[in-house]
Parts: C-alpha cells; sequence; structure tokens
C-alpha cells in the first residue's frame, strides 16, 4: 500500500476509534486526536490519496495563489475556477490580511530561496502565515501556518504545521499542496526532494463526515501516481499551473463532504 493512504487511513480509524469527543466553534461536534504525524520519503512517492479523488488541479491553483500570486483576493481564485475561499469573501474580495498577504508582506518566499542556496546550513529556514499583528484582521487564521526547511547532503527537507485539521476535507488536499511546493522549491535551488513532515496538532472529524469515512476504509489503495514539473523552469516566478501535472493517478470516487465554516 502507498504510504499516503496507509498513514492517512490508519489516522481516521485511530480517531473514530479513540477521539475525544466534544464541540468546537462551528456547531458541529468533532472526534479529536492530538498530535498526528506523516512522514513522507519525496524521493519514493508522491503523497496524494487514492482512496478518493482529491482534486490536483483545484489545490495546485490555491498553492499558487498564496505562494506565486501572493494574493489575498479570492476574486483571482475564482477567475481559476476555484470557489474553496467563497464561504470567507469579505466584502473587499479578500480574506484580509491572510495567507498570501503575509508572503508577500514579508518576501517570504524570495528569503527562503536565497538562504536556501546561499546559507543551506541555516536553522532558520522558516515561513510562516501566523502574524499576530494582523490575525484580527484574517478572515480566518490559518490553519496549514507554518513550513520549516532543512538541506542534507543535496536534499530538501520540510516540515509543514498544521494548527487545526479536518481530516476528511483540508487534511487530504493540504498535504498533496505543500508536497508540490517543496518540488518547486526544490527544483529552483538546484536541490532533491527529500523528507516531507505534515504534522497536525488537533486533528479532528467532524460528526457529518464519519459515515463517509467508514466507506473510504473500506476501499483498497492504488499505486500511488508521479509528480511532473517542467524541468526547464528554474525562477520560482516562471512557473505555471501547465508546468506541474499529476502522471498516472488511478482513484477511486469524489466523496462528498461538507465544508464546516
Amino acid at each position: 500500500m502507498n504510504q499516503a493512504d496507509k498513514q492517512y487511513l490508519d489516522i481516521v480509524k485511530d480517531i473514530l476509534e479513540n477521539g475525544y469527543y466534544d464541540n468546537n466553534r462551528t456547531g458541529i461536534p468533532t472526534k479529536k486526536l492530538f498530535g498526528k504525524l506523516f512522514r513522507f520519503d519525496l524521493q519514493k512517492e508522491f503523497p496524494i490519496l487514492t482512496t478518493k479523488f482529491v482534486p490536483f488541479k483545484t489545490l495546485v491553483k490555491e498553492l499558487f495563489w498564496i505562494y506565486v500570486m501572493q494574493s489575498n483576493d479570492v476574486r483571482e481564485l475564482q477567475k481559476m475556477g476555484v470557489t474553496v475561499w467563497d464561504e470567507w469573501m469579505q466584502n473587499d474580495g479578500t480574506i484580509g490580511k491572510a495567507y498570501g498577504y503575509q508572503i508577500a508582506k514579508y518576501k517570504q518566499i524570495d528569503k527562503l530561496i536565497e538562504g536556501l542556496k546561499n546559507d543551506p546550513q541555516s536553522r532558520r529556514h522558516i515561513m510562516t502565515l501566523w502574524n499576530l499583528d494582523d490575525l484580527e484582521d484574517m478572515a480566518l487564521q490559518p490553519c496549514a501556518f507554518q513550513t520549516m526547511w532543512d538541506v542534507s547532503n543535496g536534499y530538501l527537507n520540510c516540515t509543514l504545521i498544521q494548527r487545526s485539521g479536518d481530516m476528511g476535507l483540508g487534511v487530504p488536499f493540504n498535504t498533496a499542496q505543500y508536497a508540490v511546493l517543496v518540488h518547486m522549491i526544490a527544483q529552483v535551488t538546484g536541490l532533491k526532494v527529500g523528507m516531507f513532515n505534515h504534522y497536525i496538532n488537533n486533528a479532528h472529524l467532524y460528526e457529518n463526515h464519519w459515515e463517509q469515512i467508514k466507506k473510504q476504509l473500506e476501499r483498497e489503495p492504488f499505486p500511488s501516481p508521479k509528480l511532473w514539473i517542467n524541468p526547464e523552469i528554474k525562477n520560482f516566478y516562471d512557473f505555471t499551473i501547465d508546468d506541474i501535472k499529476l502522471i498516472d493517478y488511478q482513484h477511486h470516487p469524489k466523496i462528498e463532504m461538507e465544508v464546516a465554516v
């Protein structure tokens, strides 16, 4: 079994069987577990679930919106046919001082790439979306909010830290999304992809997702697909959506779940 499905199914099964049940700000109760970790060797597989369809093009477009376009304008996503942020769009069309706004404000991509090239053994390769000064001006405070980067023997490693993880909807999306980002950063810094850790502080399943997850647990995974990135791209801001593709993605059908706002 591929590691993406194996690790994911193990965690959601653990949450269903052993999770702490209580309410939260959304009004939809969850079962949750504290401190869950995915760990993937990106040399061996691209971590995307096959036991359900994960919308690869959509997650890549959102990734570009945050890190390439460095935008907080939901209308830019809508132009690409992506509606995942519509629920949080404010009257000015943005999500406030969140996500791409924080990347642009501190030139975080530029500083990361420069640091990885010029001082690869630094222990300060960090990008964060959690800005205490701006939290109150965000339509939604970031869930997957920080990445920490490491270079070892020519390999680029990354840890994604997520404070809150909707295991049914958000987490499969985020895992594949940030794995793409590692591949992009590795290519423009002349490194090989290495290990990718995805840490979730509060890993939860909403009550109205439980039956769908139980059905997913019965499905047999397919082999992992391959990620293709245009090898000609050497500048991060030259990437386009068409430069990133998923090859041989076999998957079970989509599982409908309602997002908790």
